[in-house]
């Protein structure tokens, strides 16, 4: 039997400011059994849906639909050595609000660039060293660090400019939504559940049918999310085989959903 009736694959861009319209950040979502559809940006001037604009959309979609899951492809923490250098508390909450403080990439008019260059926030007592990777990194074929800036497509880069809207949607949501694997690893009865993916393990299970690769990536999302919860198998994913120690760091570090 289902968990879910909605299935939301997200690809996201860390590019630009909070207010631009991106080409590359791309939403769809199927509903039941039925194939993913692409959802666009009310209209507006802008084309393209902004990241502001997602946060907004998320927030009264989860507030209006039955039970949702969404994916979403940027990293939702940091690897445990940097909680280490800069004694952060292991708690995602605290993280949340100490990274806000030092990159607020949710500031209007702000490049994540702006502030990695030292024009705004405070970076500079916050910098992540490349060479660090959460275990879920480690796990996934040709995931790289959430601190890799340089490279094309960078992660690093969509995760710094997204992670402030997560404590956004947390704090418009509250109780209602369950970000994985933060707030347990079981999802809780009832509650929408907000996960890490990597569509790179799912693009070419499908056929792209004209798509371009970012609309790929969020339909792979959708389509795998909804496939896995009707065949009865999200519930291993939601749990997978990590040894206790394992597992204790990854309650601070997240996981990748669909990696065992």
């Amino acid at each position: 039997m289902s968990i879910f009736h909605r299935y939301i694959g997200i690809d996201y861009s860390g590019a630009q400011t909070p207010e631009s319209s991106l080409k590359g950040l791309r939403i769809l979502v199927a509903d039941g059994s039925n194939a993913p559809y692409e959802v666009n940006p009310p209209p507006s001037p802008r084309k393209y849906w902004t990241r502001r604009g997602l946060a907004e959309w998320l927030t009264t979609i989860l507030q209006e639909t039955p039970r949702s899951i969404v994916g979403i492809d940027h990293g939702f923490s940091f690897p445990l050595p940097y909680f280490e250098r800069y004694g952060i508390l292991q708690n995602w909450d605290i993280f949340l609000d100490d990274f806000c403080a030092h990159w607020p990439t949710d500031s209007p008019h702000t490049y994540v660039d702006f502030i990695r260059d030292g024009i705004r926030g405070k970076a500079a007592e916050r910098i992540g060293d490349r060479r660090w990777r959460r275990i879920t990194e480690k796990r996934t074929p040709r995931a790289r660090s959430v601190f890799h800036f340089v490279v094309q497509g960078s992660v690093a880069k969509s995760t710094h400019a997204g992670i402030p809207w997560l404590r956004y949607l947390r704090r418009s949501l509250g109780q209602s939504v369950h970000f994985w694997p933060f707030d347990g690893w079981t999802p809780k009865n009832g509650r929408h559940v907000v996960a890490e993916v990597y569509p790179s393990l799912w693009r070419n299970r499908y056929p792209d049918d004209g798509k371009t690769r970012d609309q790929q990536d969020a339909y792979a999302t959708s389509r795998w999310l909804q496939e896995m919860d009707l065949n009865d198998y999200l519930p291993r994913f939601f749990d997978p085989p990590l040894s206790p120690g394992e597992r204790e760091v990854a309650n601070i570090e997240g996981w990748i959903l669909g990696v065992m």
